[in-house]
């Protein structure tokens, strides 16, 4: 099909669809983006504006030498990422992270796709890959994780042709956001892991410093961008006891759950052992609470949502309990007894398909080549990642476009390593992935485990460039 002489149709106004829209029109393709809200909403989606944060507001570490995101999103800026571009303007505190007021970034994005002059946004829902809008017409897929039932199962009837793979999914948990003046400060503080010399261990038996508390120095938002709530071992033990007789969100009898690893429940975690939760989410060290001196036990972090610090996420507490468990659990928290709930947390089920099995090397459905999919509906994880995904697709069809084809980068790199892990031989278990150093080939000479990442991302770096300056981009 001569792709220069068609229209392309996106479907879904997420972070994937609007990063593919504005990289066509930059090469000066016009495109037709169908977005179904706010005629239909997803059970996770509230707002109207395009690419809506559901999950979080971070978009992870900025750092390019230490994990894989920051290079991935240091690779996006230099393809031209608008997404990148437009959330560094509406970023909050996070520390190493990029986090962004959720509404104003979903705002600025929205204004953005609907002033580009070729780009046409259409509110309407499309049901399925055969409405005669897609007819003669190249479509990228972009509905999301979260795609409709009426549009997954028409995907499913696709990729199912001729004894081919079903669809697959997977289930993903949403944190809690309490407000700001509601967390006791008398026993949460602000500060960043390490902030200060390391502190003793965890004692039971720690007693309370000499000085009195209110003679201490207040940490002030400088030392820290996050808002921390220790608790001694007795607080951790109850609010463990807690998360497993918490009553919780029932599946339908005919959904396996199947949780994203990166994703999971608080309570699932806490499932698995006592002290899961303090090698995770809640690990605490690092940390030193002003009241004892000492290490805490475990330890919550609280990360601001908007510019205004007004509101802030429980870190790691997705969570598939009822809202009325989610009331009482979550308030045994140390500085949490008194908060005030903006929003509790929900569960939805993800949908994606097994990209080695259903996709070809150019994201498009081997069953009907006209279509191709971006963002995690391929069986990317993560907000960067689903943007990468929509951006490098865009690149793809722009260059066909102009009678060329552009290459993968190579798999030394963020962005050429996640698109290989969705063309990885066919397995059994495919799941969804973030970009994280592992996708990426060893290196060649042994490194020591400190200097690892920092080597790897040099060479992506080096070979990005490379890579960049033979394809004329």
């Amino acid at each position: 099909m001569d792709i220069s002489a068609n229209q392309f149709v996106i479907i879904g106004g997420g972070l994937a669809g609007c990063e593919c829209a504005l990289a066509l029109a930059r090469a000066g393709l016009p495109s037709t983006l169908y977005e179904q809200k706010p005629a239909a909403f997803s059970p996770a989606h509230v707002s109207e504006g395009l690419g809506e944060l559901v999950c979080s507001n971070s978009f992870r570490s900025n750092d390019v030498q230490g994990s894989g995101v920051g290079l991935l999103k240091q690779e996006m800026r230099e393809l031209g990422s608008e997404v990148m571009a437009i959330a560094e303007t509406c970023s909050v505190p996070a520390g190493k992270a990029l986090a962004v007021d959720r509404e104003i970034f979903s705002r600025r994005l929205t204004q953005r796709v609907e002033e580009e002059p070729l780009i046409t946004l259409v509110r309407r829902q499309i049901a399925s890959l055969d409405d005669p809008a897609l007819e003669e017409k190249t479509v990228i897929l972009a509905a999301g994780p979260l795609v409709s039932e009426n549009l997954a199962a028409s995907l499913a009837d696709v990729i199912s042709a001729d004894g081919g793979p079903s669809r697959l999914y997977f289930y993903d948990a949403i944190a809690p956001i309490v407000r700001a003046d509601s967390v006791d400060m008398s026993i949460a503080f602000r500060g960043s892991r390490y902030g200060n010399d390391a502190p003793p261990p965890y004692s039971d038996d720690a007693p309370m410093l000499d000085k009195p508390m209110e003679t201490m120095t207040a940490p002030s938002e400088s030392d820290g961008d996050y808002l921390n709530c220790p608790m001694t071992r007795a607080e951790y033990e109850a609010f463990y006891k807690a998360l497993l007789e918490a009553e919780r969100v029932p599946s339908h009898d005919f959904e396996k759950e199947v949780h994203f690893e990166g994703c999971m429940p608080i309570e699932a975690l806490a499932d698995r052992g006592e002290r899961t939760l303090t090698f995770g989410p809640l690990k605490p060290v690092g940390f030193t609470d002003p009241r004892t001196g000492r290490r805490p036990y475990a330890l919550l972090q609280l990360r601001a949502e908007n510019a205004e610090r007004t509101s802030f996420n429980l870190v790691g507490c997705q969570t598939k309990m009822t809202y009325g468990a989610q009331d009482k659990v979550f308030r045994l928290v140390p500085g949490l007894a008194e908060a005030e709930f903006l929003r509790f947390g929900s569960v939805h089920r993800n949908t994606y398909v097994n990209a080695p099995e259903c996709l070809d090397h150019d994201l498009s459905l081997k069953m009907r080549p006209s279509v191709h999919l971006a963002g995690q509906i391929t069986g990317v994880e993560g907000y960067v990642e689903s943007a990468a995904c929509g951006l490098w697709l865009g690149l793809l069809l722009a260059a066909r476009a102009q009678g060329r084809e552009l290459p993968l980068p190579p798999q030394t790199t963020a962005l050429g390593a996640l698109m290989t892990h969705l063309r990885t031989t066919p397995i059994k278990n495919f799941v969804p992935s973030n970009i994280h150093f592992g996708l990426m080939p060893e290196l060649e000479e042994r490194t020591k485990k400190k200097a690892r990442k920092a080597e790897m991302s040099d060479r992506g770096r080096a070979d990005f460039a490379k890579w960049k300056e033979e394809v004329g981009l």
